[in-house]
């Protein structure tokens, strides 16, 4: 018995595009197309041009924060109070975006619009909302996220900083390290454990806002970074600061508090490697179309094809895994774990892609005029924050036996 097939390959069917091979820009909506090109202009026309030199004199531009915010960028997965309300795809491939400009950058629109604003929209306030929601969308307050302490990342919940209680005030004590933003934020969402001694169960985590200016409280900006140059950061002091007792966030007690403004970050991340991994690809692909050695072109030889056929391949799957995972995102199934699934693999791949690219470009691949070094410098970093790859693969053999390995 002989079938034909329902839908025969036509003739015209176009070749794939060596950028987009599974066609995955046919999935997306007109609107999620028109904001990703919108931020894909933006990252070709305001960071491409100048983003080496930033990264070389370890800058971040903070006058662009006005320009994001222009944009709609700075919590626009936020609903109300003057965020933009997009969908979680949408969000994703804005994080893409920028990453394929500068991970610096989309770490900035993480921290801003995933970690400090969410924190206030998810937990804070209506006060708090209203007074530093608008202005933090608009660009014009920053924000930072303080909740990894020095001896403690992994371990948020071994964190030694300490709100104790006083009349009507509290007073905090203690630091927090690697925090994004932290010398330029207006205001700064703390994590600290509530003093035992004023009769808190265990030291429950609470958050804080904290202004800057406000007397006890310092930063200091962690220099001779070789990754995430193109951002700032800092080490947050507090000595004695004292804050009101309505500086604390109302609506979530604990680490759920934190952690799910981390998954909110995660996400963003899951979609941001790609960005960086396709910039190298593309460096890399291009490099190799016209650097000829051997009387050929290097994309002759059989070696480098099989280099950017796998760059490809991860690409597109991983592009894939995001794409589900923010349809699920956006239709309320999302677990924390699907978030965990993303950023392990693809994290992990872009790596493994920057890494690869560098080698077709040779000497060439070290250097600031090309992407790669920059994009592969900088993901040493992305895989280890938001949690490192051995978190997530926890979360996941956790997810999948029922059984923790942690601790």
């Amino acid at each position: 018995m002989s079938t034909t097939a329902s839908h025969p390959q036509r003739a015209d069917v176009p070749a794939p595009s060596p950028t987009d091979f599974l066609g995955i820009d046919a999935l997306l909506t007109d609107d999620e197309r028109l904001i990703r090109d919108t931020v894909r202009t933006f990252v070709r026309d305001r960071v491409l041009p100048h983003i080496a030199d930033w990264f070389e004199d370890h800058t971040f531009p903070r006058a662009m924060a006005k320009e994001l915010g222009d944009l709609g960028l700075l919590g626009m997965h936020l609903h109300g109070y003057g965020c933009a309300g997009t969908s979680a795809v949408a969000y994703g491939l804005a994080c893409l975006e920028l990453e394929a400009g500068d991970s610096g950058f989309r770490s900035f629109v993480s921290v801003q619009g995933s970690l400090a604003m969410y924190a206030i929209w998810a937990h804070g306030s209506d006060e708090q909302k209203e007074t530093w929601l608008p202005r933090m969308a608009a660009g014009d307050a920053l924000g930072c996220f303080g909740l990894t302490e020095w001896d403690f990342g992994s371990d948020p919940g071994g964190m030694r900083t300490v709100a104790r209680r006083d009349g009507s005030d509290y007073v905090l004590n203690g630091s927090k390290a690697w925090i994004t933003n932290g010398s330029i934020a207006d205001v700064a969402v703390v994590w600290a454990r509530l003093d035992p001694q004023d009769g808190h169960r265990s030291g429950a985590v609470r958050g804080f806002l904290v202004p800057k200016g406000t007397k006890g409280f310092t930063t200091r900006n962690i220099e001779k970074k070789l990754s995430l140059r193109a951002s700032i950061t800092s080490e947050l002091s507090f000595e004695d600061c004292r804050i009101p007792a309505d500086a604390i966030l109302p609506n979530v007690s604990g680490l759920r508090g934190p952690l799910s403004c981390l998954n909110e970050a995660r996400y963003g991340i899951v979609w941001g490697s790609l960005g960086a991994a396709r910039a190298c690809y593309e460096s890399a692909l291009e490099y190799a179309k016209t650097r000829v050695q051997f009387d050929k072109p290097l994309a002759a030889f059989q070696l480098t094809q099989e280099k950017l056929v796998n760059m490809m391949l991860e690409i597109n799957k991983g592009l894939l895994v995001a794409l589900h995972v923010g349809r699920l995102k956006d239709d309320g199934r999302a677990h924390a774990s699907h978030v965990s699934f993303g950023k392990l693999n693809n994290v992990r791949e872009a790596l493994a892609i920057c890494r690869e690219a560098r080698t077709i470009l040779g000497a060439s691949g070290i250097t600031l005029e090309y992407p790669v070094i920059r994009h592969m410098n900088n993901l040493e970093s992305v895989l280890t924050y938001e949690g490192t790859s051995e978190i997530h693969t926890l979360i996941l053999g956790q997810a999948i036996t029922g059984e923790s390995a942690f601790g």
